[in-house]
């Protein structure tokens, strides 16, 4: 019969692969599109959140995960314990890395609409225009602060005017983004929990086993 335990913590082992490499594939997708040209205001807001991302530190989180996975492999396959305690501990370390990302990604979110705001300036004016059409706003603050960009949205002074400025939407849409991501990274961090108590149980039961097998040579060789 299979031994439940260890079948929950290969689970688990898999959970903990499978996040590190979407991890790794987000990190490295990221990083190719940060400097792309964007197609509307959505994805230049998009692109401009990933170039504050900690996208190496995702990476490198990324990367010592697989590693870890691989150390886990020979630590679940022995019956020996040590290896697969040195493996408990790294997979603490990860989680610790993770949720710096997460808490990172989470204090971005407090203060978007004021961060943005020099970013946004320092943008072409193509930019700023597509940013105006998809968000349907002219300007920053206003359409005076920075100064909208003329184009169909606002064609004119007193056209944009009449329309408030682009960081509410903006902040809006790049809280939403960011939300789903750091509420992702800590649903990582919980798999990473998760993992750590599945060893921690296989631990306790690999102790007991080896202590009934103690029991049981003790018992053979008094009966010699």
């Amino acid at each position: 019969m299979p031994d439940k335990v260890f079948l929950a913590t290969l689970l688990a082992d898999l959970l903990f692969l499978a996040s590190g490499a979407m991890e790794l594939g987000f990190s490295i997708a990221a990083m190719n599109l940060q400097d792309k040209a964007p197609t509307d205001g959505q994805d230049a807001t998009r692109h401009l959140i990933y170039q504050r991302f900690p996208l190496t530190v995702g990476i490198v989180n990324a990367v010592f995960v697989l590693v870890t996975f691989v150390f886990t492999i020979p630590a679940l396959a022995l019956v020996k314990r040590n290896l697969l305690k040195i493996s408990g501990y790294m997979i603490t370390v990860c989680g610790v890395f993770t949720l710096a990302v997460g808490l990172y990604l989470w204090i971005m979110t407090l203060r978007l609409k004021e961060t943005f705001e020099p970013i946004y300036a320092a943008q072409d004016s193509s930019v700023q225009s597509l940013m105006q059409t998809s968000f349907n706003c002219c300007g920053y603050l206003n359409s005076t602060s920075p100064a909208f960009v003329t184009d169909s949205v606002c064609p004119s002074p007193a056209a944009a005017a009449l329309l408030r400025g682009c960081s509410t939407n903006m902040a809006s849409f790049a809280n939403a983004f960011i939300n789903d991501l750091f509420t992702a990274v800590f649903g990582m961090v919980g798999v990473d929990a998760l993992l750590v108590l599945a060893i921690a149980c296989l631990l306790k039961e690999r102790k007991e086993k080896e202590r009934y097998y103690i029991i049981d040579q003790k018992r053979d060789y008094g009966r010699l």
